[in-house]
C-alpha cells in the first residue's frame, strides 16, 4: 500500500542513476570539464548552473509530493474502512492538509463540494513547479542554440584573420586559426550540453514531477467520489452522520473523563487511609494541603462530567429532532 507513495522518489533516483551513466559514458573522452573551464564566452556555465537548478526544484518536488503521497496512502486506507469520519484526524500541515480542511469548512456552511475544481485549486502551486521545469529545459536547449551562433561567429572571426594574415605574419594566422577552433567547440559543446541537459535529463524530471502531481490529484477524487461522496453531499443525512460522529465523540471523552475521576477517587481514598490519624506536625498539614487539593480537583472534574453529559443530551435531543 504505502510503495505506490514512494514511486515518484523511487523514479527520480533511477533516472538520475541512469543520467550519471549516459554523463559518463558521453563525455568521459570528450574532455568537456576542460572545456568549461575555459570557455571564453561563458555559456556553458550558464548552461550548467541552470541545470543544476532544475535538479534541486526537481529533487525539492519529487520529496514534497512523496511525503503528499505516503499522507493520502493512509487517508485512502482511513476512508476505505470508515468513510468521511476515517480522515477527519488528517494532518495539520500540507497540502493534502489543506485541501481536508477547505472540505470541512464548505461543510460547515452547507455547501456543496466541487472535487475536481477544489483539487486544481490546492496542487496549482505544483503544477506551476513542475511547468517550470519544462521553462528551464527550453531555456537550456535555447542557450545551446545561442552558442551555437555564439560559436560559429568566433569561428568566421577567427578564420578571416587568419586569411587576412596568410603568408604575411605566421603568428597572426596560428592565433586566427586557435580561435576558429575555440569558436567551434563553443558551438560544438554549447549545443551539446543544451541538448542533452534540457531536452533529455530535465525533461525526463519534469515528466516525473507531473507524473507525481498528477497521481496525487486522481488519489484525492477518488478517495472523495468513492469512499467519501455520501458525506460531501448536503442533505439531512449527512447532517445526521456529521451529529452521530460528534455523539460518539463526546462518549469517548466522557468515558476518558469517568476514568480519571475514578483514579482520582482512589488516589485520594489510599491517601486517606495511610494518614491514619492526623497529628500536628507539618508533615500533617502538607498531607491535608494535598488532600484539600485533590478534593478541589476532584469537584471540577465532576463539573466538566455533568457539562459534557449536558452537551451530549442536547445533541440527541436536537439528533431526535431531526429524525422526527
Amino acid at each position: 500500500m504505502f510503495q505506490r507513495g514512494y514511486r515518484a522518489l523511487v523514479l527520480w533516483i533511477s533516472w538520475t542513476a541512469a543520467a550519471l551513466i549516459i554523463y559518463v559514458s558521453i563525455y568521459h573522452d570528450t574532455d568537456v570539464l576542460t572545456f568549461v573551464q575555459n570557455d571564453s564566452s561563458r555559456i556553458t556555465w550558464a548552461i550548467l548552473g541552470l541545470f543544476a537548478v532544475g535538479v534541486i526544484t526537481s529533487l525539492a518536488l519529487t520529496l514534497m509530493l512523496t511525503r503528499e503521497s505516503v499522507t493520502i496512502d493512509k487517508l485512502e486506507k482511513a476512508a476505505i474502512e470508515k468513510g468521511w469520519p476515517g480522515i477527519e484526524q488528517s494532518p495539520k500541515t500540507g497540502t493534502v492538509a489543506r485541501f481536508f480542511q477547505a472540505i470541512r469548512s464548505i461543510m460547515q456552511r452547507n455547501g456543496e463540494v466541487n472535487v475536481e475544481a477544489l483539487v486544481d485549486v490546492e496542487f496549482a502551486m505544483y503544477q506551476r513547479a513542475a511547468h517550470a521545469l519544462e521553462i528551464i529545459g527550453n531555456l537550456l536547449i535555447t542557450l545551446g542554440l545561442v552558442g551555437t551562433v555564439v560559436g560559429l561567429t568566433l569561428t568566421l572571426s577567427g578564420l578571416t584573420g587568419s586569411l587576412e594574415a596568410l603568408g604575411e605574419n605566421q603568428n597572426q594566422m596560428m592565433s586566427g586559426l586557435r580561435s576558429a577552433m575555440g569558436g567551434m567547440g563553443t558551438a560544438f559543446y554549447t549545443t551539446l550540453l543544451g541538448s542533452v541537459l534540457g531536452g533529455v535529463l530535465l525533461r525526463i524530471y519534469g515528466h516525473i514531477d507531473e507524473h507525481g502531481v498528477e497521481s496525487l490529484e486522481n488519489a484525492l477524487t477518488r478517495i472523495c467520489l468513492v469512499y467519501c461522496s455520501a458525506d460531501l453531499k448536503p442533505s439531512s443525512e449527512r447532517d445526521l452522520r456529521l451529529l452521530n460522529t460528534e455523539i460518539d465523540g463526546l462518549t469517548r471523552n466522557l468515558e476518558r473523563l469517568q476514568s480519571t475521576i475514578n483514579d482520582t477517587h482512589n488516589s485520594l481514598s489510599a491517601l486517606i487511609a495511610d494518614m491514619g490519624t492526623p497529628g500536628q506536625g507539618e508533615d500533617n498539614d502538607s498531607l491535608r494541603e494535598n488532600i484539600r487539593l485533590r478534593q478541589e480537583h476532584l469537584k471540577t472534574l465532576h463539573y466538566e462530567l455533568r457539562l459534557e453529559r449536558a452537551k451530549q443530551g442536547w445533541m440527541r435531543y436536537f439528533l431526535e429532532g431531526l429524525k422526527r
